[in-house]
């Protein structure tokens, strides 16, 4: 089992059985386990990224009608599906956040988008794995309140690495 595969393994028992968990007490009861994309390698970068200079700071509307404050931090380009493609980093109170839309949304992931915590590398870089892009806690209870996707964040490619959309019947 490689570390991918043992980090969904204890995410999913995490869902199943933590009382922390953002599934309900019936959803637990049905649970068999997130759907997630086979790994792909492709989608694991290490990438330099643009600082903006400015640092400017925005307000993300959530799930539920409220506002989180975020700093754009940096760009970064890439190549998904054969096409080229960008995104932005955000810095808030918890450090880097990743919000995307790719073009499944809706049919293989989630609609309102996954997440990912870029993590920092010397140099301007961070790793960017795709293979770790999950879904908010929104998406298995609406009791939860989670940022929505910024529109530059919006891809028209689809990113087939990480977990899949949620089907309250597992």
């Amino acid at each position: 089992m490689n570390q991918l595969e043992a980090f969904r393994m204890e995410k999913d028992d995490f869902f199943g059985h933590d009382h922390q968990s953002p599934l309900t007490r019936d959803q637990k009861k049905e649970f068999k386990g997130l759907d997630y994309f086979p790994e792909n390698p492709n989608l694991r970068l290490e990438i330099k990224v643009e600082e903006f200079p400015d640092k400017q700071r925005i307000e993300m509307r959530t799930s539920t009608g409220d506002t989180q404050v975020y700093s754009r931090h940096s760009r970064f380009r890439f190549s998904a599906d054969g096409r080229d493609s960008e995104l932005t980093i955000y810095e808030g109170p918890n450090g880097f956040f990743l919000p995307f839309v790719d073009s499944l949304a809706g049919q293989e992931t989630y609609p309102a988008g996954r997440y990912l915590e870029p993590e920092p590398l010397p140099g301007g870089r961070f790793l960017i794995d795709f293979n770790m892009a999950y879904n908010p806690y929104c998406a298995y209870n609406a009791n939860w309140s989670c940022p929505l996707t910024p529109a530059e964040n919006r891809l028209k490619v689809p990113i087939r690495a990480g977990e899949k959309i949620f089907h309250k019947e597992q």
